[in-house]
């Protein structure tokens, strides 16, 4: 049994979870909680960044973080099912480094809340982050890429988790500018039953 370390939150092990999922692979990993904070956790011998998520596998190998995991995981399911071939692939991992490039860009405004009192944050430091998810989501908006039929490739579920972050931690305030992505965030959700299922309700 594979182990992944992972906090319920956390948008990359989303990413993570749902891959899972998707390639039939769930029942192979153990859930651990970490805790990223705790200089005693696991996590930190694990992986030395003491991030999540950290796949511990069978054979003792650590993989991080979520981009390698997934590519991993889609290996282990024979390959090319989440990570295409060809010129595909390629966009579809240029849409996960953008997907996890919001993602970074949102964790770093909801750590400036959280771990710096509010005389000691810097707007302009929240703005520059808060601008390169606006710019984002409206390159988005103009082209949403492509639903097929079949499995979701890894830029696809990345974006998803990118949108459901906003959802949990920014009050859905990205909806109302962009119909198009909240459309095909809904018509993901529908063909990825683990998307719901993996939907932090702390």
């Amino acid at each position: 049994m594979m182990i992944l370390r992972y906090a319920p939150a956390s948008p990359f092990v989303r990413k993570v979870r749902i891959a899972a999922s998707i390639l039939g692979l769930a029942d192979r990993i153990e859930l651990v909680t970490s805790n990223t904070a705790d200089q005693q956790d696991p996590v930190r011998q694990d992986n030395p960044l003491g991030k999540i998520p950290t796949l511990v596998l069978e054979n003792g190998m650590r993989l991080y973080d979520s981009p390698v995991i997934m590519a991993y995981l889609d290996s282990l399911a024979g390959g090319g099912k989440i990570i295409p071939a060809g010129e595909m692939r390629f966009k579809a991992l240029t849409l996960e480094a953008l997907a996890d490039g919001m993602l970074d860009a949102l964790i770093l405004q909801v750590y400036e809340v959280r771990y710096r009192s509010e005389e000691r944050r810097e707007p302009s430091w929240v703005q520059h982050q808060a601008d390169k998810v606006s710019r984002s989501l409206a390159a988005l908006e103009d082209d949403p890429p492509a639903l097929v039929d079949g499995l979701p490739n890894v830029g696809c579920i990345a974006l998803a988790c990118a949108l459901g972050y906003q959802d949990l931690r920014f009050e859905a305030k990205w909806r109302p500018g962009h119909p198009r992505l909240v459309g095909w965030l809904d018509r993901f959700a529908k063909a990825v039953p683990a998307f719901e299922e993996t939907r932090f309700k702390g």
